[in-house]
């Protein structure tokens, strides 16, 4: 377990202080993926240093599976940082080096034997699909290539942390998509806890179980990734939201509609789990004697099931319509009327 108590971080510079991170409460699950998203600025680079002790906080406490790693220093620090690993945006490979010198080299630092480093070396070459790249150097890899070396040597010394900052960021989205999918794997193969550092929610959406939205130092929003996307509280929430949603598209349409159809109700209906399967319009129609007329819709697909959000007019007598509104409430279906775009 990690847990982040009244953490604080200030930088002391020339032009006076700088606050990074500010009375931030965490508490990461083993095994769990935990995203945290903010846009630059926002001081989460800050906030994974302090998990692996390459900062100290200002106040508060760190604990990674039960020691403070926040109050210890020395021998201490480097032992339990073995169990902490790191990769990077710009991968921080070795470029004299081959793949299997890369992931060889954490275990050369701990004293592993040589017997012992190249079969290591060969498990992880397997697990993160690199087999025959072995003798490569880094100038003659892919993006996501250099990361699954990244990911390897991360993995090197079977650490109980992952720690990933903006792992994917320098990534096309093909590529993104399988390093998320090797984290995913890797998360259920070793059940090792992953703490994913980004400022893009289609990350946070494909893998993570829960996450923590950052804006200028403080943690303003935190909770399971389903409950996040139906129910956004902060606004910077929202706008990271409309990233995956596409409800920033949908304005335009719901400004045509309401011109072109002043009558009815407009109307957001957001879907989780099995609700998105629910032939739901076909329903209205039939059961209400209402129209429906279909603005926008999307379905994303969350680690811990599918989000959905369709945006639609409901016309007719006003009666049906308020029943047909009634019988969404019923269905578990968050309804939300739209009078303006």
């Amino acid at each position: 377990m990690i847990e982040l108590k009244n953490i604080s971080k200030l930088y002391k510079t020339k032009n006076g202080e700088i606050t990074a991170v500010q009375d931030v409460n965490l508490t990461i699950q083993p095994g769990e993926i935990f995203g945290i998203i903010g846009y630059s600025g926002a001081g989460k680079s800050s906030l994974i240093r302090l998990l692996n002790g390459l900062e100290k906080p200002t106040t508060g406490t760190v604990v990674v599976n039960g020691q403070e790693i926040s109050s210890i220093s020395g021998n201490k620090l480097r032992n339990a940082r073995q169990k902490i690993s790191m990769i990077f945006q710009h991968f921080n490979l070795l470029w004299s080096r081959t793949v299997e010198d890369n992931i060889a080299f954490p275990l050369e630092i701990a004293g592993v034997s040589k017997e012992e480093r190249s079969k290591r070396v060969k498990e992880l070459i397997d697990l993160v699909g690199l087999t025959g790249r072995e003798k490569s150097y880094p100038s003659q890899l892919s993006g996501g290539q250099k990361q699954r070396v990244g990911i390897a040597r991360a993995l090197a010394n079977k650490p109980e942390v992952l720690l990933c900052d903006e792992a994917t960021s320098a990534l096309d989205p093909e590529t993104t998509d399988q390093i998320l999918d090797l984290l995913l794997d890797i998360n259920k193969r070793l059940g090792l806890t992953i703490v994913l550092i980004t400022h893009e929610m289609h990350v946070i959406r494909k893998i993570c179980n829960r996450v923590a939205v950052m804006e200028a130092g403080h943690v303003v929003e935190q909770g399971e990734v389903l409950n996040v996307f139906q129910n956004p509280q902060a606004q910077i929430t929202k706008n990271f939201v409309m990233q995956v949603s596409g409800s920033k598209e949908s304005k335009d349409s719901i400004k045509q509609m309401l011109v072109n159809y002043p009558t009815g109700k407009i109307v957001k209906l957001s879907f989780i789990g099995t609700t998105s399967g629910q032939p739901v319009i076909a329903q209205l129609i039939k059961e209400f004697n209402v129209d429906v007329n279909i603005v926008h819709g999307n379905i994303s697909q969350t680690a811990n099931g599918p989000y959905g959000t369709l945006i639609v007019q409901v016309d007719g007598e006003r009666k049906n319509v308020e029943k047909a509104l009634k019988h969404l409430d019923t269905l578990e279906i968050q309804t939300e009327v739209i009078d303006h775009a």
